[in-house]
């Protein structure tokens, strides 16, 4: 097989009938994003993160907290595979099959070589447009985290706490960086 004409709009449905070969494909406003599978340290981040905040979305009931792969549309017929993200109950269940999902109260992507630039850019833009709460880029190299909401310009950068409180009703989520950091490098 040889590789897909990158160069067309594709729809999602040609997406969803790609096959199951190890690349991650996503589309984003009719543009096709293929990546390899990640490295081992980019999902040691991701499941330090999982682990900070499934347990804070299901103690306040906010949602469900879900990891790649997924197929979720953001309502505009999009075909995107965040590293992690969060939706919000429907009618006071979560939802169970990918259309149900809506829009994410927070999406979570961690930076690779082969990502960064479509994770600050393309995606970035399209979480913003499709008013994603927050989407959140994981730069572990630098030890940071980059907040984006659906209005800013410019992210906040974050290097030593990240707080998070989609409900005004529950406590605020508190992650400490470092310590989060630390344990992505394995230097506990």
């Amino acid at each position: 097989m040889g590789m897909p004409n990158l160069a067309r709009r594709w729809t999602r449905e040609e997406v969803l009938a790609l096959p199951d070969d190890g690349n991650r494909y996503e589309l984003i406003d009719g543009e096709l994003l293929v990546t390899p599978s990640p490295r081992a340290l980019h999902q040691r981040a991701v499941w330090a993160l999982y682990d900070r905040v499934h347990p804070y979305v299901r103690a306040n009931r906010l949602g469900r907290t879900g990891l790649a792969p997924s197929d979720l549309d953001l309502e505009s017929g999009q075909s995107v595979q965040p590293d992690l993200f969060v939706v919000p109950l429907r009618d006071g269940r979560e939802p169970i099959e990918w259309p149900e999902f809506g829009v994410p109260l927070l999406i979570a992507e961690v930076l690779s070589p082969s990502t960064a630039l479509n994770d600050r850019t393309t995606k970035r833009r399209r979480y913003q447009r499709s008013r994603v709460g927050e989407y959140w880029i994981v730069d572990i190299d630098a030890r940071v985290i980059e907040r984006w909401r659906p209005d800013d310009g410019r992210p906040e950068i974050l290097s030593e706490r990240l707080e998070w409180g989609p409900d005004s009703a529950a406590p605020s989520l508190v992650i400490d960086l470092a310590e989060y950091f630390r344990e992505v490098w394995a230097e506990n």
